[in-house]
């Protein structure tokens, strides 16, 4: 299996290549030359096995260069008991039309944990597999999940340090505790002044910088992404659309064979690719819904086929979906334009330079057949967490009540026909302000005390690695401007 740059299909690397670069010197994607196709007789072989197995059939499906032996083992060491569901992605039923997939077991509590367990192993072997022996220095922008994740993730793994940075005063404050609370000899954390995508448009330019890059590579070290802009966390994601769609299968929900839709609330655009990318490769989904918050740009663009980032990014109640530059959009719009690399070249520069870009009818007319956009408020996201508990008694975090408000406003709006799989992103402990608020509850500004008021208010069990934050000290306080993030990680990975 070949990977190319979104931004030129004339280079290739492997897998293994892939994963370790992170993203392509040109500031590409890299992509898989094609979807290995799953049958409908190998996806009924499918149906009975257990997450980590799944998750070994599809890798080795991409990942070609590795022995099955090692993609086992891989496996096998990131889905076990450091989740505390047995199944990893629980599917729970709210009616006979609707179930939620609950992503948020792992030992960070967000979704970010199902690639974020999977990706140091792969980078791992990845380093391994190119002979690369200098330092892997792991660079990552957050909305308020993937830092930590990633933090947990590579947290004193050999050959490696990881840095991240998040926006100073866009994540909640238990993402915040959770991130600067972060233990490991290898790790760091810095806040920047500025928004998401201030951050992350820093992180990136960083990867394309070449004087940093030789730099590095003199002093014996070279950077890599934990962001989803690396395909060794879209790779993972891959797997819950399947085995989300296998669960519904084994327990009699749907034949196999129906089409399932997915609701997916959004906003680098890498979880919902995930579930094209599984249904490109034949897995039977039928409507992959795009859920936005007032940050509604991916809404706007479904809608008219234009994406315009010149608006001014809200503070919402759904952190981690307030972005404005979708990276992950830049995949879609490849597989969709012809595998293009000089359009996506082209489109990308407009974006950098007017900030704004338009796709032909062709690229939309194909989006249009699988995507449904739409978005939903502050308040009305508040009342979707009150209204769901109220009708099903479950709790849902406000990232998730943005997909089921809008997936309501949708059935509302328009036929949707077969089952509709709802991503949880994240425990609604995570959100204790938010979730109490909905409920007309104050929030104290002790965050056990946050814990054990919703815990008593809905009968909820407080997720163990939150309840021992209490216990852990404050390690990192640095707060940078957006200009300053190159000198920053050249002088921690010098």
């Amino acid at each position: 299996m070949r990977y190319f740059s979104t931004r030129d299909n004339t280079r290739h690397v492997s897998g293994a290549e892939a994963i370790v670069r992170g993203q392509a010197p040109d500031g590409g994607l890299y992509v898989p030359e094609s979807f290995p196709a799953i049958s409908g007789e190998e996806l009924a072989k499918l149906v009975p096995l257990s997450y980590a197995d799944l998750a070994f059939c599809v890798t080795k499906l991409y990942l070609p260069e590795f022995a099955d032996e090692e993609i086992y083992e891989f496996t096998k060491q990131s889905y076990g008991d450091n989740f505390s569901s047995p199944e990893i992605a629980p599917l729970r039923s709210l009616n006979e039309d609707t179930s939620v997939l609950e992503l948020w077991h792992g030992p960070t509590c967000a979704f970010k944990d199902m690639a974020l367990q999977y990706l140091p192993r792969l980078l791992a072997g990845s380093l391994k597999k190119t002979g690369e022996t200098k330092e892997v220095c792991i660079l990552a922008a957050t909305s308020g999940d993937t830092g930590k994740a990633a933090l947990e993730g590579f947290a004193d793994v050999d050959g490696t340090r990881i840095l991240v940075f998040y926006p100073r005063d866009g994540v909640s404050d238990i993402q915040k505790l959770q991130m600067i609370s972060q233990t490991g000899g290898n790790v760091r954390v810095c806040s920047v002044n500025g928004n998401f995508d201030d951050t992350q448009t820093a992180v990136k330019a960083i990867f394309g910088d070449a004087l940093l890059r030789d730099e590095l590579e003199r002093s014996g070290k070279f950077l890599s992404s934990a962001n989803s802009i690396n395909w060794g966390r879209l790779l993972p994601q891959i797997v819950y659309y399947l085995y989300a769609y296998t669960s519904l299968t084994r327990r009699g929900k749907i034949a196999l064979g129906d089409k399932v839709n997915f609701c997916v609330p959004t906003g680098n655009f890498g979880n919902i690719l995930a579930g094209y990318i599984a249904k490109e490769m034949g897995v039977p989904i039928g409507k992959l819904i795009c859920a936005s918050n007032s940050n509604k740009v991916l809404t706007d663009f479904l809608a008219k086929g234009v994406y315009d980032k010149r608006r001014e990014l809200v503070l919402t109640a759904s952190p981690s979906m307030d972005i404005l530059i979708s990276s992950n959009l830049e995949r879609l719009l490849y597989f969709t334009g012809g595998r293009d690399g000089n359009l996506i070249k082209e489109l990308m520069a407009k974006l950098n330079k007017s900030g704004k870009y338009e796709v032909d009818e062709n690229i939309r007319a194909a989006i249009g057949g699988t995507f449904i956009g739409g978005y939903n408020d502050d308040e009305r996201t508040k009342t979707t967490i009150k209204d769901t508990f109220r009708e099903y008694g479950y709790l849902v975090d406000p990232h998730t009540a943005v997909g089921l408000g809008v997936l309501n406003d949708i059935r509302r709006d328009t036929e949707l026909d077969g089952h509709t799989v709802a991503v949880s992103a994240a425990s609604a402990y995570k959100f204790c302000e938010t979730v109490l608020d909905a409920f007309g509850e104050d929030c104290p500004d002790d965050v056990p005390m946050r814990f054990e008021r919703l815990s008593k208010l809905t009968g909820t069990l407080i997720p163990e690695p939150l309840a021992e934050l209490a216990d852990k000290a404050v390690r990192f306080t640095d707060t940078i401007e957006k200009d300053e993030v190159r000198e920053y990680v050249w002088q921690y990975t010098r």
